[in-house]
């Protein structure tokens, strides 16, 4: 129960922040998290503005995120058939220079939407939900061992003068012993 009650004791003072902090345990550390937080904050939110931005669905199979992009439909309709139009006529083959355009543009925004998905958006979801978290837990742990030693370095103090002191009185009882 003293056990728990010095380990409590030493907790709270280490929050409350006196003097006796560990050099682990300094000001700066403290903020550091509380940054870490707001980083981890920041890039999940800009990670959800960014993928509202793109037009394809992430994280889906290339080729149906292709097929799902608002380019693909007048290529769409000229593969499908969906306008009867004579090869002879202008109209007909210029619907068709348009859906081939359409395709050749929704390949290149799909391949700019994956580059980006790759180099931005995975490292932002990694730092947001992997790496923050991970770093906050570790300083959880390096506060709970910072206060184990803490409580270690005051039983060691302890002792050494527990120690001193039956010693000082032998020494004390031989020198009056004369």
């Amino acid at each position: 129960m003293k056990k728990q009650f010095n380990r409590m004791r030493q907790l709270a003072n280490q929050t409350v922040g006196r003097a006796e902090k560990t050099e682990v345990l300094s000001d700066d550390l403290l903020q550091i998290e509380k940054r870490m937080e707001l980083v981890r904050f920041v890039s999940h939110n800009t990670h959800k503005r960014l993928v509202s931005c793109l037009q394809g669905q992430l994280g889906t199979d290339t080729e149906k995120r292709h097929k799902k992009l608002p380019l693909m439909g007048l290529s769409q309709t000229m593969q499908e058939g969906g306008v009867q139009l004579g090869d002879e006529s202008v109209i007909g083959k210029m619907l068709e220079v348009c859906g081939e355009t359409e395709s050749r543009l929704s390949t290149e925004l799909l391949q700019h939407e994956l580059q980006i998905e790759r180099d931005i958006l995975d490292p932002l979801n990694q730092l947001a939900e992997v790496e923050i978290p991970n770093i906050l837990k570790q300083r959880k742990q390096l506060a709970k061992l910072v206060l184990d030693y803490d409580s270690a370095k005051t039983r060691t103090s302890c002792l050494q003068i527990c120690t001193a002191l039956p010693q000082k009185r032998a020494n004390t009882h031989a020198t009056m012993s004369w």
